[in-house]
């Protein structure tokens, strides 16, 4: 295996391979630090040799099998590393340039997935220029929704930004966080209903993709499920799983969480986020690149439906190389 780590500046370089240098400790995110080693990526798609530099003398790093681009965000998730690895003919873990694309942008996703017939929760896109140029306007737009509604960046990943709105008072605040991440962001009904997770898994060529049993989150002493609970183990969140639905219930989630999975051209995996309401699913988000931490709710809830962490890395690498090799 071999561990590259993205800089803050954006530098390639050759990471540890020390596992403890990335836990998640309480109020601490790791950090890749510039060690002045450089990746050298393949000079053609002909080739999937990779060298480093920095360390003395150019060396060889060998073939690479497979790239597992285990990332967050902008320039991660949102389709730009695939399209990388598309270029140099690398065979990689997860969705193409297309549904990572799509599955990062809140506002695209929900356009897709309505179209293919998943109910979502109204929303407006409000781009930056137009929120300088007419706040009261979109103010006043918006209190057309009955509170509380969400301000969510469009195009940021992990709660990141995201402000829940319980008075008009608080809006333009949250809009103004909001833009600090990007320069479109929804205006979003909330929605009453328990929160409901879904993790998918592409098949083999030829074989359809599977869903696992459902996650609960439970919120009992945050205002939603933000960055800080969702990463540095944050009190007032509770995890469940497997969830306590019906079997009527969970097969319509499985059910529609491929769906959004194969509406979006998703490939490898995706954790599907619903609300449950009185009326049925309300499809939230999907995430094409889902957390692997401890407390993350992809890999748990294949452990719960048998599938072990272990297990699971090897299947998503498998599928990946199976279909590389078809394309």
């Amino acid at each position: 295996m071999l561990p590259i780590g993205i800089t803050k500046d954006g530098a390639f370089t050759l990471a540890s391979a020390n596992p403890d240098d990335y836990v998640l400790r309480p109020g601490q995110l790791p950090e890749v630090e510039d060690n002045g080693t450089r990746i050298i990526w393949p000079e053609s798609a002909g080739s999937s040799e990779l060298w480093v530099s920095g360390d003395g003398a150019d060396r060889s790093l060998g073939n690479v099998d497979v790239v597992f681009p285990i990332l967050h965000g902008p320039f991660g998730e949102d389709g730009t590393i695939q399209g990388m690895l598309e270029l140099f003919g690398l065979p990689y873990v997860g969705s193409g340039v297309l549904a990572s694309s799509l599955g990062m942008d809140k506002h695209f996703t929900k356009t897709v997935l309505q179209a293919a017939g998943i109910e979502v929760a109204p929303w407006r896109t409000i781009k930056r220029y137009d929120w300088h140029k007419r706040p009261q306007a979109i103010r006043a737009m918006a209190e057309q929704m009955p509170l509380p509604v969400f301000i969510k960046p469009a195009r940021a990943g992990s709660s990141v930004g995201v402000g829940k709105v319980s008075n008009w008072d608080q809006f333009a605040a949250a809009m103004d966080t909001a833009f600090l991440e990007d320069d479109h962001v929804l205006i979003e009904a909330g929605i009453v209903g328990r929160e409901v997770e879904c993790a998918v898994l592409q098949g083999m060529p030829g074989q359809p993709a599977r869903a696992s049993v459902a996650g609960e989150i439970v919120v009992s002493g945050r205002e939603f499920y933000d960055f800080e609970a969702k990463y540095l183990g944050a009190d007032g969140i509770d995890l469940v799983c497997p969830a306590a639905l019906s079997a009527d219930e969970l097969s319509e989630l499985q059910r529609l969480s491929i769906r959004a999975f194969e509406a979006i051209d998703g490939a490898g995996l995706a954790r599907v986020d619903f609300f449950l309401t009185e009326d049925g699913f309300v499809l939230n988000e999907i995430n094409t690149m889902p957390g692997f931490t401890p407390i993350s709710m992809f890999p748990r809830c294949w452990q719960e439906t048998g599938l072990s962490y272990p297990e699971l890395i090897d299947e998503l690498i498998q599928v990946a190389l199976a279909h590389h090799a078809e394309d």
